[in-house]
């Protein structure tokens, strides 16, 4: 396929809206969700006769380190097993 066949308006099927943009590559795009943050979320539910047995709630963010920074979200900061500046916090003994 030829460079101009292939953002043509012709090699569009008809009544399919155009999707591809020149000036958006892959890099750029990826860039714009770091940057703004994408958020998927999902239930997943099994029940039998209306009884419910069990739910999983998926809670997904994608973003970049800065921006989940400007969240509040540091986790991996205070973390011992992502973070070696993570204080490990004593477990209690029993006296």
């Amino acid at each position: 396929m030829s460079e101009t066949s292939r953002h043509s308006p012709a090699a569009v099927p008809a009544g399919k809206p155009a999707t591809y943009s020149q000036s958006s590559t892959v890099v750029e795009v990826l860039e714009r969700i770091l940057d703004k943050g994408v958020v998927i979320v999902g239930d997943i539910g099994i029940s039998l006769c209306d009884i419910e047995l069990l739910k999983i709630k998926l809670r997904l963010l994608i973003c970049s380190v800065d921006k989940a920074k400007e969240l509040g979200i540091d986790w991996w900061e205070r973390e011992p097993a992502f973070s070696s500046r993570a204080q490990e916090t004593p477990s209690p003994t029993a006296s």
